[in-house]
């Protein structure tokens, strides 16, 4: 059983192929990063918590969304101990169950890039900035993939971090620009 009350960089490779269900999909997740709070320049809890921010410093195992470029919704898990302001940022899935929602969500005829990416990952399972604070749910996998960890992709601040982890050439996974998925 995964302990949300362990941090992120602990709680991050157990979420790989794990199942979560939200509003009628089911996504089997791939890749995901973690934020280790304020011992992270990269984690939205860096300078501490506002009201943006505060769902991150509540009880571990909530969904923290929030707007990134203004258009998409990004989505977290909640971890480590209520205060610290810690997550695990939803980076891809498969979608599984409720594959049609998620294309008409999309608007893409490409399986694999339903959930390729946190907004995309976001628009399939319909998040909403009102979704911020949703306990979340969780089927645990059956057995650990194997996993490979490294630098995180997409930010300015503490990138080469190794705190991005990914089930490898598997085809839901973020690509870096101008490179083949990780």
């Amino acid at each position: 059983m995964i302990d949300f009350s362990a941090p992120a960089d602990v709680v991050a490779p157990q979420l790989l192929g794990a199942t979560l269900t939200f509003n009628g999909v089911s996504i089997r997740l791939t890749e995901v990063e973690a934020y280790l709070g304020e011992d992270d320049e990269a984690a939205h809890t860096y300078n501490g918590q506002t009201p943006r921010n505060a769902t991150m410093f509540g009880p571990p195992g909530r969904l923290y969304v929030y707007a990134s470029y203004g258009i998409h919704r990004n989505g977290n898990i909640v971890c480590a101990p209520e205060g610290t302001g810690q997550g695990c940022l939803l980076r891809g899935g498969e979608v599984i169950e409720g594959t049609e929602l998620a294309f008409r969500r999309r608007g893409t005829t490409d399986f694999h890039n339903l959930a390729r990416g946190p907004g995309n990952l976001g628009k399939a399972l319909g998040f909403t900035l009102e979704d911020n604070g949703t306990p979340i749910q969780l089927t645990e996998r059956e057995q650990e993939p194997e996993w490979v960890c490294g630098p995180r992709i997409g930010i300015s601040k503490n990138k080469q971090a190794p705190l991005r982890f990914w089930i490898p050439f598997d085809k839901t996974v973020s690509a870096r620009r101008g490179l083949p998925p990780s």
